[in-house]
């Protein structure tokens, strides 16, 4: 996979690193981790230029995240129901996702990106709900910025062993969110007992 991402990225340049990464958000088999610590890697050895890859890879996470969530604004029910399966989405995972952006709030949208399966699926959550696009914007398009700056930063300062190290943050980032997931949950249920005790 990495050789296949070498080539599109050399071949295509920016305009490549935009399509993969918004095709990759809106749920397309594109490892996106990956693609994000090769830009880094590439920038690192000359290949790429530091603020148009950036650019690149902030638009094209933007664009998905914001197209996931239109699908899911217009008509994501629908449209999972009856293609959702072409693309390994199904109703139970939206809801699955929808019970867990309950519990995390608006935070969901931000930690979302370092779930893999889950990012496009809160943004899609997010509209079908009819979160307010602002409020949306405001988390979902800074967690893109985090998202990918960690993922680049990492491939530029972690030179040839990038694919190593994108799989390591990747296992890392899981973890992590289990337990803000475990802890919130924990927080949540706790609160709740309280309430109900007065």
């Amino acid at each position: 996979m990495e050789e296949i991402l070498l080539h599109w990225v050399s071949q295509y340049g920016y305009i490549g690193i935009f399509f993969l990464l918004m095709l990759g958000i809106v749920g397309l088999p594109v490892p996106d981790e990956t693609l994000l610590a090769l830009t880094g890697y590439l920038i690192f050895d000359g290949r790429l230029k530091m603020v148009p890859a950036f650019a690149s890879a902030f638009s094209g996470s933007i664009c998905g995240i914001t197209f996931s969530y239109l699908i899911g604004r217009s008509a994501g029910y629908y449209l999972v129901h009856t293609y959702g399966h072409k693309v390994h989405i199904t109703l139970e995972k939206l809801e699955q996702t929808g019970r867990w952006l309950d519990r995390t709030g608006k935070w969901g949208l931000v930690i979302g990106y370092f779930i893999p399966g889950v990012r496009h699926l809160t943004a899609m959550t997010a509209g079908a709900a009819r979160m307010q696009y602002g409020v949306f914007a405001a988390f979902a398009y800074a967690g893109a910025v985090l998202w990918s700056t960690i993922f680049i930063t990492a491939g530029f300062f972690f030179d040839k062993e990038w694919a190593e190290l994108s799989a390591s943050i990747r296992r890392g980032a899981l973890i992590a969110c289990g337990a803000v997931v475990c802890f919130l949950v924990v927080y949540y249920l706790a609160a709740r007992k309280r309430g109900g005790s007065r």
